[in-house]
């Protein structure tokens, strides 16, 4: 046999007339991908005639990509049984290869980690394989909640109004999610590829959320029961304008809101997003404030930034992540070990493990999430766990704190105030020594 590597124009190859190999679009898209990466590194195996005996994969992605000529290696000396038994071959001995699944875990994680110009996808696993691979995919149990404490009113605000903070991939904004502005300095020209948040619900503190037990927290900055039902329309509608126009046009928006507010979270969100996917419910494992009925769930009202396909990472539990619109996760005021400290943090802090199951069902590792509500930050936690890059904006100073502290206990890293390149650990000290001279 001989062989003969050369490039062809691709008008002059041929298909075999009988190719058994069946390939999808979704798997073409994969080769294109590759290919377009890579650049062609398997050429198509032909006989002497020009006809494919292996490749012909690849040469429906180079026309796809438009090429006029791809790389061969042209064979000589074959019989046509030995033909037929070598295009099969190629495809079926690859097939009975396995995978060393910690190595491949372990591969994923390091290019992951790394500052990468390509999606992680190329590698032809597709994102929700790779969270699941990592180990974010699924959670067996719930994690135990950070024991954070959101700082006494006696304790100094380290942060101030227009400050931003880089947390490793993250960044947080303490600013007004109301003001374009906010958006502007936050992102740039990124977009965002999910967003979830958890806006104020427009109801007081106390007597809703914390009654006038041992755990009293600082009424909200806005929408804190002060705005009639048009004005708290507004209010989010103005919220979601600004994160509609630094998102991207297929973007899943995540929006958490209780049961008085279906109405104006719906009209809202529809106006700002053009598209209303779903509904889900938090059910918690306890009830918390009520008169009537004691409330024992939330509402998560999922959006879409216009109209274009958006990811889907569940496909019906095609890839283990078996999830309905009802997600059952312990609420904040099931008083098991830790639970009074997450309390503490924020009076509707919601759990790290429910939001971050939220991003792995539409998005991928390395993708943007906004959250123009940080509060106590579950959403820059949830990303950080899940491989995402959280861009959060928060008003209150006394939060974004405590979102810095939460950062900084779960990686032992250090934020960093972009402004003058600050440690926040070193403004803390600073404020703390201030205060013992006093």
């Amino acid at each position: 046999m001989a062989y003969t590597f050369a490039e062809l124009p691709v008008e002059n190859i041929a298909p075999a007339p009988r190719n058994a190999r069946t390939h999808s679009p979704a798997q073409i898209s994969q080769i294109v991908s590759s290919i377009r990466k890579f650049g062609f590194t398997n050429p198509l195996l032909l006989d002497e005639g020009k006809v494919i005996i292996a490749g012909h994969g690849r040469m429906a992605a180079a026309k796809k990509l438009g090429l006029t000529s791809v790389p061969v290696i042209l064979i000589e000396g074959l019989t046509e049984a030995s033909k037929r038994a070598l295009a099969i071959a190629d495809n079926r001995i690859a097939e009975n290869a396995g995978w060393d699944l910690d190595i491949l875990a372990a591969e994923l994680s390091a290019i992951s980690e790394l500052e990468l110009d390509f999606d992680l996808e190329v590698t032809g696993f597709e994102a929700p394989e790779i969270d699941l691979l990592i180990g974010d995919g699924l959670a067996e149990e719930e994690p135990e909640p950070e024991e954070v404490e959101l700082p006494d009113a006696d304790v100094a605000e380290i942060s101030r109004k227009g400050d931003i903070w880089i947390l490793g991939n993250h960044r947080i904004l303490c600013g007004d999610a109301l003001v374009n502005e906010s958006y502007v300095r936050l992102m740039g020209d990124e977009r965002a590829d999910v967003g979830f948040t958890d806006p104020p619900y427009n109801v007081p503190i106390h007597g809703h959320v914390c009654g006038g037990g041992e755990i009293r927290h600082r009424e909200f900055a806005q929408a804190s029961g002060e705005m009639s039902s048009q004005e708290f329309c507004k209010f989010l509608e103005a919220a979601f304008q600004h994160a509609s126009e630094f998102s991207a046009k297929n973007a899943v928006w995540f929006a958490c809101i209780d049961w008085r507010h279906i109405e104006e979270m719906r009209a809202a969100g529809l106006r700002a997003f053009g598209s209303w996917l779903n509904m889900c419910v938090w059910a918690k494992t306890n009830g918390g404030m009520g008169s009537l009925y004691r409330s024992q769930h939330e509402l998560v009202f999922v959006f879409r930034n216009g109209r274009k396909s958006h990811r889907n990472n569940v496909q019906l539990g095609r890839f283990g992540r078996n999830r309905t619109n009802l997600w059952t996760y312990p609420g904040v005021n099931t008083f098991r070990k830790g639970r009074l400290e997450e309390l503490r943090a924020h009076p509707t802090a919601k759990p790290v493990q429910m939001v971050s199951d939220a991003l792995l069902d539409v998005s991928k590792r390395g993708d943007v999430v906004l959250d123009p509500f940080s509060g106590a930050g579950s959403t820059l936690i949830a990303a950080e766990k899940s491989g995402r890059f959280a861009r959060s904006i928060e008003i209150d100073p006394a939060y974004v704190d405590t979102t810095l502290r939460r950062w900084r206990a779960l990686t032992g890293c250090e934020p960093v105030r972009l402004s003058d390149g600050a440690e926040f650990s070193s403004l803390e000290a600073g404020f703390a020594d201030a205060g013992e001279g006093q």
